[in-house]
């Protein structure tokens, strides 16, 4: 079976920062595109930043770009979550998630990918 673990969430002030971590099991991601996905009570899931299969392409969305920065370890078949300057505004639960597509580079769709992970709570107080 497939399973994504994430952690690292918590409680942190704003301006302050959190790494998240994703760890991937029963299966090898490294041929896949990545991501980080975000969804705050009584709203959509949305995209947050992915990473190439090879971590040599990044993007984020406006929201958070400059301020988190995703990476990720394929021989340890991982993928993290550096979020610095955080703000209210960036509470909510975390999700990793695989590309559906062997070989994807990029993908900002929650269509798009197959495998979630359980999420991680991350709550910024002001």
């Amino acid at each position: 079976q497939v399973q994504l673990v994430e952690s690292g969430g918590g409680l942190v002030q704003a301006g302050g920062s959190l790494r998240l971590s994703c760890a991937a099991h029963g299966r090898t991601f490294s041929n896949y595109a990545m991501a980080w996905f975000r969804q705050a009570p009584g709203k959509e899931r949305e995209f947050v930043g992915c990473i190439s299969r090879r971590g040599g392409s990044t993007y984020y969305a406006d929201s958070v770009k400059g301020r988190f920065t995703i990476s990720r370890d394929n021989a340890k078949n991982s993928v993290y979550l550096q979020m610095n300057s955080l703000k209210p505004e960036d509470t909510a639960v975390y999700y990793c998630a695989v590309h559906r597509f062997l070989y994807s580079v990029y993908g900002r769709e929650v269509r798009e990918y197959d495998y979630w992970g359980q999420g991680t709570q991350v709550t910024v107080s002001s």
